[in-house]
């Protein structure tokens, strides 16, 4: 992945932005699944990104949130290393928010390419923050370099995770909520799993998890969580899965390790 790659999806991210901000008060509201929400935002957004990156790469696979592109070809789920490039995009990541007039939402857009995920660009349109990264390069926030937290201790540490919509009290979230609750310095659900990595990226949390996201969700995030020099794992410590990204991110290994343990229960 080059310069060309990163500026054109960044150009993509802002025409996704700017439908979103055009509908921000003006939306049309429906259900995909319980408590699971879409927007006419989240869908004008998509296509305006599309529309940009298959004009500079039209041979290139998509996967999108919406409109039914939810599978990448099987090749590029397989790693194939002659399977063409794939872009990977959540127009809107953080919908239940935009919806009640929350901030905390942003347009994510990553790369897949040659078995891994390969750059991420993630926009907060609101605080107008920009996260880039391309692999092997360093993660920004608006130009500037960023780096994990140096936080070693769970007692020490602030904690983000994601639920599914629907849980309930049964589910196996809640002990993996009560038992990193019971143990870190504070924990915190803000509604958007491209962000809270793009936040440990940043340092501005320590740990987060999600057992329950989709691979648009969390693609670009995990390439600027990376570069950043974060930890990033399946949440049972095994290898983080792509394209089912159960997993734990940690500021640095100790802390990694800490979280999965606790997620293990």
């Amino acid at each position: 992945m080059d310069s060309q790659h990163l500026d054109v999806a960044v150009e993509a991210a802002k025409a996704g932005a700017a439908e979103l901000m055009s509908r921000r008060h003006n939306r049309v509201v429906s259900e995909k699944g319980p408590r699971d929400l879409v927007t006419d935002a989240d869908i004008a957004a998509q296509k305006a990104i599309r529309d940009i990156l298959e004009r500079a790469w039209p041979a290139y696979a998509f996967v999108g949130e919406e409109e039914g592109e939810n599978q990448p070809p099987e090749e590029v789920r397989r790693g194939e290393l002659d399977a063409p490039p794939c872009w990977v995009v959540d127009p809107l990541d953080g919908t239940i928010n935009f919806v009640h007039g929350l901030q905390n939402f942003a347009v994510s857009i990553a790369l897949h390419a040659r078995g891994k995920m390969r750059l991420g660009v993630v926009y907060d349109p609101v605080y107008e923050e920009w996260f880039t990264a391309i692999d092997g390069g360093p993660a920004c926030c608006n130009g500037r370099v960023m780096r994990s937290s140096g936080c070693e201790r769970m007692g020490d540490a602030l904690i983000a995770c994601s639920f599914p919509s629907g849980v309930d009290r049964h589910a196996p979230e809640i002990a993996q909520f009560v038992n990193v609750l019971e143990n870190c310095r504070s924990l915190r659900r803000l509604g958007s799993c491209a962000l809270n990595l793009c936040y440990v990226a940043d340092g501005r949390l320590d740990g987060y998890w999600a057992t329950c996201v989709k691979p648009w969700d969390s693609a670009a995030g995990t390439v600027i969580c990376r570069q950043a020099g974060a930890v990033i794992t399946g949440y049972d410590g095994g290898p983080l899965d792509d394209w089912n990204p159960k997993f734990a991110a940690g500021c640095n290994r100790r802390l990694n390790r800490q979280l999965t343990g606790l997620l293990a229960g």
